[in-house]
């Protein structure tokens, strides 16, 4: 298909093909419905584009996001209108809480039949109104062409985030001319990317007059391809660092100044450093609440400096001392050029005291957990799995305690590797984010650590694995309950369970062979490695590996509702040092 402009008349559907060719889109991850087959009809006559056929809109939604994660390259869906945009709006609020740039495409009843309460019409803009960047309705087919642009430039630039097209049937029906603009320039949209140098200098100053600094870092490093400028300054200034759990990776997790992640299930070393800290380097995060604990406590003696590319997170909430908006990485760049110039370095004498206060903390072995149970240990499944691979694998997760068990056991070391939702906590994600990952990186390893309740949320998409030959590895940490729900029961409501036992599981295995694919069981601590490595092995079939773990098992370090960073729950088997 000829991407460049077209001076033939081409029908709304031609011209959205035509539009997404010449955005250098290689996926399209939908499901058809009336309002948009005279989109998918296009689609049939084109090879450039490669569809993806979903079970379910949301699995589309979560495949897409999964491979925009993976690459940084946007994420794109194509869904019916009514249902298969309402089912779309969980991906979407996902992929908006973590900032990652989608463009979704929607059909709509014809124009003359919107607001006539027409079959399967919902009023596709208002409903995702609050859980996108910006959308739009097409109207008039003149303006497909132009409103792509604009959707795909707002997704991609600033602080990403998904954009949602509603385009009527009819508007895919008419004609116009094809013109699909080179550059785009949105009067009211201007993005800064360079931070103020003012502002720069005065952070710089601030970081090395500290005694006890810590660099606090978020997605926002990974989104804005900072990871190699964060490792500079880092090694540079020889301070601790600690990420949230969408940071991960953007710092190598094996280097001794990582203190490992920060927040609710945070390491001790981690909260405690940002709660004794004097200055705070927070970079691409957004001080979210599960990172702070009770607001009135967090930081308290500490001078905060915060970067990020997004003016409205900027002192949202936390009051900071010294703010920066700019692209992060071109942030980043300039600090480090800024402290050469000064000829400058951090206090050594005490910097070294602070990280003897530090190494104190790290001796507390927050982490611990008994290697010697008869049961399975869904940490030891994760520090197996982190032998194995390296770090040299993708690993997505759905949501719970397996996912802060990945979190703190699996050491990621590259930036877009670690793949799982984030803001929404969205059960349900790691499956069909594992498809859109696979697909952007057809010769790697993408491993899916889930639980048997997440698992069930979009299990119908191993059907679409099958259709396309994804070689995903499924790692479900089995413990019959609703994990983190359950550990909240028994820790705040007096062992009161209600509803989140699971007691009428499936068989995995089977379901797994089932669908086409190979499925094993394991429920012997002996035989969690070679079961492992015979999953791992099989590069060309998908493997469900259903591990049957310690069903009492919880997530330690936590950080209780209302209650201060350095105000943890350890575990059990650890007393303080």
């Amino acid at each position: 298909m000829n991407v460049a402009n077209n001076l033939e008349m081409m029908t709304g559907a031609d011209i959205l093909m035509n539009c997404l060719v010449a955005e250098g889109v290689e996926f399209v991850f939908g499901y058809p419905g009336g309002s948009v087959l005279h989109i998918y009809d296009a689609m049939f006559k084109q090879n450039q584009i490669r569809h993806i056929l979903v079970r379910h809109e949301q699995g589309a939604t979560h495949a897409a996001d999964g491979y925009a994660r993976s690459t940084g390259k946007p994420g794109v869906v194509l869904v019916t209108s009514g249902p298969g945009a309402t089912n779309a709006i969980t991906g979407i609020a996902t992929a908006y809480m973590d900032s990652i740039p989608l463009v979704i495409i929607t059909g709509q009843v014809p124009t003359q039949l919107i607001g006539n309460d027409a079959f399967q019409e919902v009023d596709s803009v208002g409903i995702s109104r609050p859980c996108v960047k910006h959308n739009f309705l097409v109207n008039d087919v003149n303006k497909l062409a132009i409103t792509v642009k604009k959707a795909f430039h707002i997704a991609t630039t600033g602080r990403p985030g998904p954009v949602l097209i509603d385009i009527p049937k009819d508007v895919t029906a008419k004609k116009a001319i094809f013109e699909y603009p080179e550059t785009l320039e949105i009067r009211s949209y201007k993005p800064v990317l360079s931070g103020h140098p003012g502002q720069i200098r005065r952070a710089v100053d601030l970081i090395l007059s500290a005694k006890r600094p810590i660099i606090y870092t978020g997605g926002g490093v990974i989104l804005g391809n900072a990871s190699e400028a964060l490792t500079q300054l880092t090694r540079l200034l020889g301070v601790p660092i600690t990420q949230t759990l969408m940071g991960l990776g953007s710092y190598p997790a094996t280097d001794n100044q990582f203190l490992g992640m920060l927040g609710m299930h945070g390491t001790y070393e981690a909260n405690m450093a940002m709660h004794e800290c004097d200055v705070l380097v927070a970079i691409g995060a957004r001080f979210d609440d599960r990172v702070t604990g009770e607001l009135e406590k967090f930081c308290p003696d500490a001078k905060i400096i915060h970067v990020d590319v997004d003016p409205s997170s900027i002192s949202k909430n936390v009051k900071v001392d010294i703010p920066i908006v700019g692209a992060v990485g071109q942030v980043l760049t300039d600090m480090i050029q800024a402290i050469n110039e000064t000829g400058r370095k951090p206090d050594s004498d005490a910097l070294a005291a602070w990280w003897e206060q530090i190494n104190a903390w790290r001796a507390t072995k927050c982490l611990r957990y008994d290697h010697n149970s008869p049961l399975i240990k869904p940490q030891a499944v994760v520090e197996k799995l982190y032998e194995l691979t390296q770090g040299e694998v993708f690993v997505t997760s759905d949501v719970g305690q397996h996912q802060m068990f990945v979190a703190q056991f699996y050491k990621f070391t590259k930036p877009r590797r670690w793949i799982n939702s984030g803001g929404l906590g969205t059960m349900g994600f790691g499956l069909p984010a594992a498809m859109g990952v696979q697909l952007a990186h057809p010769n790697d390893t993408v491993i899916c650590v889930t639980g048997e309740a997440s698992i069930q949320m979009c299990i119908q998409e191993l059907s679409t694995c099958k259709q396309f030959d994804l070689p995903i590895k499924i790692i479900n940490l089995n413990n019959r309950y609703m994990g983190m729900v359950r550990q909240w029961q028994e820790m705040f409501y007096d062992k009161r369970y209600s509803h989140s036992y699971l007691d009428a599981l499936p068989d995995f295995m089977k379901l797994a062979e089932a669908y086409g694919h190979i499925g094993i069981r394991v429920d012997k601590p002996a035989d969690v490695e070679s079961a492992l490595k015979e999953g791992l092995a099989i590069k060309d079939r998908l493997v469900f590996m259903d591990f049957i773990i310690d069903q009492g098992e919880n997530v330690y370090p936590m950080v209780a509702a209302g209650k201060g960073q350095h105000e943890m729950v350890l575990s059990p088997l650890r007393e303080l040092a």
